[in-house]
């Protein structure tokens, strides 16, 4: 059967001070368009039954999901016992949806992607199901580049030979962020696209790639599947995840898989990722300027502008983010936006939780 799993445990620390531990970016309204899980699982409406639709997420997160989305099974969700980025949660919705279902075919989608033409997004992840279904072959969809990009990773596409079917292409390679001269050259060759980070795989199949490319976390599944069902799953789940090591599942085991296919993705698609992204999403006025609450600006040019209850008023500014809560105010260049993350990280090392 076909399934779909929304990872969802990211604290999104790139969209402080909006997203905090108890309100995390995925639950966000940052466009104005609901919040970006809600969107999600919309999304997967006449793809993916209901009741195959799980969300990796942590204990704490879960709870305020369940408050958003009441309609939710919370038998869907998993739990990550500890955050150990993307190859272990994967691991472990695969590990679940194995045993509640040994013929699962997965697509796995972030909750925080923007995504407009539905109807092209499902074709795509149908062509992606139909190549994964009997094969031990993995998916990923890549996204159609608009410009150089230095914030996203890349694939690149085995234009030269044999197509898996049509816009389906084997994988030559991943790349990682590229700085804008590298970029711009992934742009003229036509062979890259952006990777999206949502994958279609057979739950045995990445179980298979976990066990050959990262072995202790192959093991370690093994033993939690053995204790779904019992009064040892919680606790084996724990050690397991407290004992195992961080890594990406596109570092641990996408770019050493034999087989890996990607799909060119050409829906409108938007990995809001930080700051500089919700302004180019939202509205503009005439001098590119993007804002909501209480805002007064002169001679202001491409500056976003997010108020709580305090009015901001800028004068002679441009290429701003500010962003106001109640308890804090942030600003910073709007190229720059990805340094919010390692502000985060001051913070936290400074002992200054609270804010976070």
């Amino acid at each position: 059967m076909l399934h779909a799993v929304i990872m969802a445990g990211g604290v999104g620390a790139r969209f402080w001070p909006l997203s905090r531990r108890n309100k995390p970016k995925q639950l966000l309204d940052l466009t104005g368009e609901g919040t970006m899980l809600e969107r999600t699982i919309t999304r997967l409406e006449g793809l993916v039954d209901s009741d195959h639709i799980w969300i990796v997420t942590n204990a704490e997160q879960a709870a305020l999901i369940k408050e958003l989305i009441p309609s939710f099974n919370e038998q869907r969700f998993i739990i990550e016992p500890l955050g150990r980025n993307t190859a272990p949660a994967i691991g472990l919705a695969a590990v679940h949806l194995h045993h509640h279902d040994p013929e699962a075919v997965m697509i796995v989608l972030p909750a925080d992607h923007r995504i407009t033409n539905i109807e092209q997004f499902h074709y795509c992840l149908h062509s992606a199901v139909e190549v994964v279904h009997d094969s031990e072959l993995m998916a990923t969809i890549g996204i159609e580049p608009t410009r150089p990009e230095t914030g996203y990773g890349y694939i690149q596409m085995d234009t030269t030979g044999i197509r898996v079917r049509e816009n389906v292409y084997p994988v030559k390679t991943f790349a990682e962020k590229p700085n804008l001269a590298t970029a711009r050259l992934f742009l003229e060759s036509g062979e890259f696209v952006w990777n999206s980070g949502m994958f279609v795989w057979r739950a045995d199949t990445i179980l298979n790639q976990i066990r050959e490319h990262l072995p202790l976390w192959g093991v370690a599944f093994e033993e939690i599947e053995k204790s779904i069902g019992t009064v040892k799953e919680k606790e084996t789940t724990r050690k397991v995840f407290e004992a195992g090591k961080g890594i990406s599942i596109d570092y641990g085991v996408m770019e050493k898989a034999p087989k890996v296919a990607v799909v060119r993705g050409t829906f409108d698609w938007n990995d809001v990722g930080s700051w500089d992204e919700v302004w180019r999403l939202m509205p503009h006025d005439e001098n590119g300027n993007a804002t909501r609450g209480i805002v007064a600006l002169a001679n202001t040019q491409n500056t976003l502008v997010l108020g709580n209850k305090k009015l901001i008023a800028a004068v002679g500014v441009s290429n701003l983010i500010i962003v106001e809560t109640e308890d804090a105010i942030m600003i910073c260049p709007l190229d720059r936006s990805q340094e919010v993350k390692d502000l985060v990280d001051k913070l936290k090392a400074n002992g200054q939780e609270g804010v976070l």
